[in-house]
């Protein structure tokens, strides 16, 4: 698939408002595929939007946004696309569905990755006759931003389609990683819950208020993981001996913080709690308001830590 020029991008949500602007951006043309009658107009809006961000992010050097194209056939859609990228709600009969209307339709080289994060692909793989093209490519939201894509295959995926799709989404400026075994979740996204579920334990039990919490984790390790990882940051953490050293000289505290950690699940009453902190919290700025300071500051850190990665 060197040659690859052209793309399709299934179900015109945010997440695939997303991939259409990076793809686009990334020199690709695309067809995309939704049902709705204001896809369009809130595509293009999205894309519009987006287009800033990404040239100050030098993804759209050799994009224009103009390459796109609308249809609310998925078979259309998918004509003479070499790469797929479907993002329609995380419903297992709609996804089969869609599956199925689009097999026949693609090409012999073509390959679909699904966005979803809360299906196996396992699950989804029952959707198709011959499923060897077909992989998960999980992206953490909002697409055109994190670089984040997680990967998996499995005993049905083809010979190289792994390979295909990490050079696919490099060429798009992804950051990919391989999902190795199946779980609810993958990879970021059970990390992420664990760590909101301890946030949450402590606004419950009132430790700290939900502003509070929010801020420990940005004004502290949060900027250290945008760094590195958390293992790679503890084996730094005690000098010159590395992780072994901090494991021998932190174990006891670990194992009694792991002890103490809470286990909850989000209950109504639970949730009102924490709507109301995120309601002061965000002291009467809308979420459209919120997201482009959120989207702001990822560029700002983007940009700035741009020539260090690639080094």
């Amino acid at each position: 698939m060197s040659d690859l020029k052209h793309t399709a991008v299934l179900g015109a949500g945010v997440i695939g408002a997303s991939w259409t602007a990076l793809f686009l951006a990334s020199g690709y043309s695309v067809s995309v595929f939704d049902v709705s009658d204001s896809a369009e107009t809130q595509v293009r809006k999205y894309v519009e939007n987006a287009w800033p961000v990404l040239k100050d992010l030098g993804l759209a050097k050799n994009g224009n946004p103009d390459r796109v194209s609308f249809h609310k056939s998925a078979t259309k859609a998918v004509d003479g696309a070499q790469f797929i990228q479907e993002s329609v709600p995380e419903r297992l009969p709609i996804k089969h569905e869609l599956y199925a209307t689009i097999e026949p339709a693609i090409t012999p080289e073509a390959v679909v990755a699904t966005s979803a994060s809360g299906l196996t692909l396992t699950e989804m793989q029952a959707g198709w006759k011959d499923p060897s093209r077909f992989v998960l490519g999980h992206p953490f939201n909002p697409p055109h931003l994190i670089p984040l894509v997680e990967v998996k295959g499995n005993e049905r995926t083809g010979h190289g389609v792994i390979e295909t799709v990490e050079r696919f989404y490099a060429s798009a400026g992804k950051v990919t990683i391989r999902v190795n075994r199946e779980v609810p979740g993958h990879v970021a996204n059970r990390l992420q819950a664990a760590v909101w579920r301890e946030a949450i334990h402590l606004v419950k039990t009132g430790v700290a208020s939900v502003e509070d919490v929010d801020k420990a984790m940005w004004a502290g390790p949060g900027l250290r993981w945008a760094a590195m990882g958390p293992t790679m940051l503890f084996h730094l953490g005690a000098g010159e001996g590395g992780l072994a050293a901090f494991c021998e000289r932190y174990t006891d505290s670990f194992n009694r913080w792991w002890d103490d950690l809470g286990v909850l699940h989000l209950e109504p009453e639970l949730a009102k709690q924490l709507v109301s902190g995120i309601a002061q919290a965000a002291d009467g700025q809308t979420p459209a308001d919120l997201a482009a300071h959120r989207d702001g500051l990822i560029t700002a850190m983007l940009k700035a830590i741009a020539p260090l990665r690639a080094n």
